[in-house]
């Protein structure tokens, strides 16, 4: 079935975020998966889509250089709400990286390593999927700012649904903390951004939200969301 998403675009914008998560399971399961890296956003949509039908996929971009408590929360959320989390990897391991290319790529050239270790792992996933569900904001970012809630996602060659984009931070805790959802508590730490443990520091008073994210580079993203 192919959808024109241009139809949708317009209206989508006026639909909460369970509508938007509903017509992607509606239009497109077992097509469609929320991507995940367990950060505050990822974990609302979890509950979301957990509230709408018991069985729906989730794949996250297992980089190997994961915090432990993000490793532990993974597992938590799979005993929770009864889903196997589907684990996207490099080909290339740790060891195998730094043997071809040296110790510490990200370092050096963060962009190389994120690439290797999560867009084209990334890419892979897709390839496989009709749509997939993302929890970036608005405000994350000025590289987000522009994002819709319903996509035609041409970098990838397939649909993307934000149904968080016009959600603020408070909004994402406000549900967390009235659903009582297991998040991240490197989030209690001053991390409101959480990727790898090499790549990502605790932000201080009067940083941006994704200063914590690739200190010293002028990186802001990974490039899993740039358009195409």
């Amino acid at each position: 079935m192919t959808i024109d998403i241009q139809n949708y675009q317009a209206e989508a914008e006026s639909w909460n975020a369970e509508e938007i998560i509903r017509w992607g399971l509606s239009q497109f399961h077992p097509s469609v998966a929320i991507a995940s890296s367990f950060g505050a956003e990822d974990v609302v949509l979890i509950d979301l889509a957990a509230r709408i039908q018991p069985k729906f996929r989730v794949f996250t971009l297992d980089t190997d250089f994961l915090f432990p408590e993000t490793y532990a929360l993974i597992d938590q959320i799979e005993r929770q709400y009864d889903v196997q989390i589907e684990r996207a990897r490099s080909r290339y391991t740790p060891g195998e990286q730094a043997a071809a290319l040296g110790d510490g790529l990200w370092t050096r050239e963060p962009d190389k390593c994120c690439n290797l270790r999560k867009v084209e792992p990334l890419t892979q996933k897709l390839a496989g999927l009709s749509a997939w569900i993302t929890g970036i904001r608005r405000d994350q970012a000025p590289t987000r700012a522009n994002a819709r809630k319903l996509e035609d996602d041409k970098k990838f060659g397939l649909v993307k649904l934000n149904p968080l984009a016009d959600w603020t931070w408070d909004q994402v805790w406000d549900y967390i903390r009235a659903h009582n959802v297991p998040y991240n508590p490197l989030h209690d730490r001053n991390y409101p951004s959480i990727g790898c443990t090499y790549c990502t520091r605790q932000v201080q008073a009067g940083e941006d939200m994704r200063a914590g994210r690739w200190s010293g580079f002028q990186k802001t993203e990974c490039g899993l969301h740039a358009k195409g």
